[in-house]
């Protein structure tokens, strides 16, 4: 007898029973590029994905990935960006301070913008301040146009910013050293590490000049 239909099949899929959850984080694929190594046999093409993670919530990753298909590329390059998610500091709707960086041929220039402004930037950088949760924004690239390059300076400048409180804590605290914080008006010599001998407290003596002297300081060094 032929098998004609099976209705059992639909019950036992695995496939079909599966829901997917929905994700926390939103993924933006920034560019797929065909390398290729030359090897031992001749060269050796894969496909190189580029891919920006982020929650809009602080948090934002960027991951690159190698694979003979593009859809594996793509996976490899989510799992890279998972790992190496790093947290914006945000002061409301914008960034705490002005970044400047500058990355092999890239040049970023990070700006806090007043509320309304919206994401002035454009490129990979955009996408990474969007993802991040980063609403008012201004931003400039000097320098080269790769989107691989632009994104890497773009996350670097990212972990460089510092909260607005903790900066303004920084700058305010006198520096300590193991213990309470002292000024150094109040700080003797010893706590400057400065030595300064002991012993008897001996006379001033007066040093008269005499003619000669005068006479040879007034006419300068020889030679």
């Amino acid at each position: 007898m032929a098998k004609s239909s099976r209705p059992d099949r639909k019950k036992n899929d695995r496939r079909s029973d599966k829901r997917r959850e929905p994700s926390e984080y939103e993924d933006v694929t920034l560019a797929i590029d065909r390398v290729t190594r030359v090897v031992k046999g001749g060269r050796r093409m894969r496909f190189r994905a580029v891919v920006v993670l982020g929650n809009r919530k602080g948090k934002v990753g960027l991951g690159t990935g190698k694979a003979t298909e593009v859809q594996a590329s793509i996976q490899k390059a989510q799992r890279d960006a998972k790992r190496h998610m790093i947290i914006v500091p945000m002061n409301g709707s914008t960034i705490p301070h002005e970044v400047n960086i500058k990355h092999k041929a890239a040049k970023l220039r990070l700006m806090p913008a007043s509320k309304g402004t919206g994401i002035i930037a454009g490129g990979p950088l955009r996408v990474i301040l969007d993802l991040a949760g980063v609403k008012d924004a201004l931003a400039k690239r000097f320098g080269t146009g790769n989107k691989l390059v632009n994104a890497q300076a773009a996350m670097i400048a990212l972990g460089m910013l510092r909260g607005s409180q903790a900066v303004i804590a920084a700058s305010a605290a006198p520096a300590s050293i193991g213990g309470a914080a002292t000024p150094v008006a109040q700080k003797s010599a010893a706590d400057l590490g400065i030595f300064i001998p002991e012993g008897p407290n001996l006379p001033i003596k007066e040093v008269k000049m005499n003619d000669q002297d005068r006479k040879q300081m007034n006419e300068g060094p020889k030679g």
